[in-house]
């Protein structure tokens, strides 16, 4: 049986290797699907703290970031909140064609690196809060 912390250290590995696949599919011009696994990324670090803060090791199965940090002991800036708010279309618009579609006029290079830096910031704080 796993400890907590190998829970949380679970989470936390498999989004540093979902972080590599943001960064080879940035490189690729794959912009969707790099904000797609970019989420991904970011949710597993979101579960990695949702496991610290509550009494189960096992967060629940959902996509919603701030659904999930909304049942941390964490605070976050209202900015932030209403940032991932907006990120969470990713989850779903990665997932389904005809959703790829749409959005692959939106997601050019500079969109996409503009929502990276953002990720960034707040990457780092929930990395602060682990």
């Amino acid at each position: 049986m796993m400890t907590k912390e190998e829970h949380i250290e679970y989470w936390i590995k498999s989004s540093e290797d979902d972080w590599l696949t943001v960064d080879t599919l940035f490189k690729a011009g794959r912009y969707v699907h790099c904000l797609y696994f970019t989420h991904l990324a970011l949710e597993k670090l979101c579960k990695a703290l949702w496991v610290k803060d509550n009494n189960s090791n096992i967060p629940p199965k959902i996509h919603n970031l701030v659904k999930i940090l909304h049942n941390t002991k964490q605070t976050f800036n209202e900015e932030d909140l209403a940032f991932l708010e907006e990120f969470n279309d990713f989850q779903l618009e990665g997932r389904y064609p005809d959703y790829i579609f749409n959005i692959k006029k939106v997601c050019t290079l500079e969109f996409t690196k503009n929502i990276l830096n953002k990720i960034e910031e707040i990457k780092q704080c929930l990395i602060k809060k682990l």
